[in-house]
């Protein structure tokens, strides 16, 4: 058995299930060997496309997912999507044949490239050791919550491996990240600030996601009464509970802001407490105390400075605390009960349609599509002047909702972001949330959503711009031939795909999109939404003051 066969068979048998690539000379053994072993193989259009599908479907799925490239100029077209799940901790192996001869055509230095996106590097170097070096990769793919980029040598992958079978046969998937238990002392530090808290709020994180955080996290917010929020990557953790105030941070409604911002004491848990969920720091009084709770020490104090840091994991530490907790109204008066009853989120804050005949309010649009789609749903949003429209108009049944791959803030990622979320949950509808610039990057990608047979809907802001930096340059009077462009029927592009589709300006064009509803869903639909271009979006103030 060649390096090349055992490497494809070892990922498969280390739990990974899951591949997307563009398959090369340099891939093609490995990439069939997983296949052969039970792995499913997603071929995409692009590179790009295929690592944040990879990217979007290990977040979802809560498993290690894998990308395989070709050699080089492979690795180089992913690299986008390999910075996006590196910076969001994703558990990634990407699949990176490699051209060790300078002359080659092909040769680039592999292993700086991971680096210099933020991913760990690992390489096969021969073949009596190939198996063992794959399962590593693995291993700290899952359990340090890391993207590593698996070079494979070209000649090393031709050599023959010896006693192979016995080798695989000894492959297992890597045992579950041990929980890391906290501190005494830090538990009843931070139960001793609890006990003391007349505002309490919360504010969970990605590490807080699943169902043991919320549970303990719910239990510990009704003792010592406080108030429950996410960052964007968590939104939903909280569905349905009367105390909670949705996401915080540039996409939290007046009403979250103003109770945010009252909070004497605000933990963070799981939560980096970067400069997007706290407004760069707006929602943190001079004299709230400051608590961030994260199983990784390095993330303590990592973005803001905080007045306790606790290494422990989310349910761990909060059943710590519960124990040692007593009951507390806190934040929880009959007033802070009225105001999130009579106002509960974004679509009850009243606002002016601005709305034409040629071009409709992406609020409104926003609003009507979240009543007319089914509400479980998985939503990948790109990044861009629109993207808080769908992140806070558009709702979610739980903290699975919603992938939000804005870790590198590109463009051009949610449609693939959604592809992948949709193969992780595939008894929901998958929604894809875009703007036109980013839509027009990643066109390929709905081949792929027609080939994989997706009910998907992909919902188009069409402004004919990129309209952050029409709105955060046009008001100083620059000039914006750049960042403007002619009239795209993108509805026509998606057709050509196989899509149905829809090109929508007012409310009334909605119709059809109540009608592929209630309809067999055979086609995935495009919205091809021309939203008014004079829309400018508080949250990108937020995101330009960071750059």
């Amino acid at each position: 058995m060649k390096v090349a066969e055992a490497v494809g068979r070892a990922l498969a048998a280390s739990g990974i299930g899951q591949v997307f690539g563009v398959v090369g000379s340099g891939n093609f053994h490995v990439t069939n060997a997983m296949v052969a072993a039970g792995a499913r193989f997603v071929a995409t259009r692009h590179e790009g496309g295929a690592a944040t599908m990879a990217d979007a479907y290990a977040r979802t799925s809560g498993t290690v997912a894998a990308l395989s490239v070709h050699q080089g100029c492979g690795l180089t077209n992913a690299l986008t999507g390999i910075g996006e799940a590196a910076k969001s901790r994703t558990p990634l192996v990407v699949i990176a044949p490699e051209a060790t001869q300078r002359h080659s055509n092909f040769h680039v230095d592999q292993e700086a490239l991971g680096r210099a996106v933020g991913a760990r590097s690992a390489r096969v170097t021969s073949a009596a050791d190939a198996v063992a070096q794959t399962t590593a990769a693995v291993r700290v793919a899952a359990q340090e919550r890391c993207t590593v980029v698996l070079n494979l040598p070209l000649d090393v992958q031709a050599q023959e491996v010896p006693d192979a079978e016995r080798a695989l046969a000894a492959v297992a998937p890597p045992p579950p990240r041990t929980p890391v238990e906290p501190a005494d002392v830090d538990v009843a530090a931070l139960a001793e600030i609890l006990a003391h808290a007349q505002r309490p709020v919360f504010i969970a994180g990605r590490g807080a996601r699943g169902a043991p955080g919320r549970a303990a996290l719910e239990e510990l917010a009704e003792r010592c009464g406080a108030l429950l929020a996410t960052s964007a990557v968590a939104r939903g953790l909280f569905h349905g509970n009367p105390w909670s105030l949705d996401v915080a941070g540039g996409f939290a409604t007046p009403l979250a802001a103003e109770l945010i911002a009252e909070a004497d004491v605000i933990v963070g848990w799981g939560c980096a407490l970067t400069m997007w969920t706290t407004r760069h720091g707006r929602l943190i009084g001079a004299e709230t105390t400051v608590v961030q709770v994260d199983d990784d020490p390095a993330a303590l104090g990592a973005h803001r400075p905080v007045h306790l840091g606790v290494t422990g994991d989310v349910a761990l530490v909060a059943r710590r605390v519960l124990a040692a907790a007593e009951d507390r109204v806190g934040h929880r008066t009959a007033t802070a009960a009225f105001a999130l009853a009579a106002r509960p989120g974004w679509r009850d804050v009243p606002y002016v349609d601005g709305g034409t005949r040629d071009r409709i309010d992406p609020r409104t649009l926003s609003i009507a599509l979240d009543e007319i789609l089914p509400p479980q749903r998985v939503i990948g949003v790109d990044s861009g002047n629109f993207m808080g429209y769908p992140t806070m108009y558009l709702s979610v049944p739980d903290e699975q909702g919603l992938c939000f791959t804005q870790g590198f803030q590109s463009i051009g990622l949610g449609l693939a972001t959604a592809i992948g979320a949709a193969l992780a949950l595939p008894d929901r509808l998958p929604v894809a949330a875009v703007g036109d610039g980013g839509l027009m990057m990643s066109a390929v990608e709905l081949d792929t959503v027609r080939r994989l047979g997706l009910p998907m809907v992909v919902i188009v802001y069409n402004d004919d711009a990129y309209g952050a930096e029409v709105h955060h340059f046009g008001p100083d009077g620059h000039p914006l031939d750049t960042v403007e462009f002619p009239p795209a029927s993108i509805a026509a592009i998606a057709r050509g795909y196989g899509f149905e589709a829809v090109t929508v300006r007012t409310v009334e064009d909605l119709k059809a999109v109540r009608d592929w509803v209630a309809g067999p869903r055979t086609s995935p639909l495009l919205i091809d939404a021309k939203v008014l271009r004079d829309q400018a979006a508080w949250w990108l103030e937020e995101a330009f003051r960071g750059h």
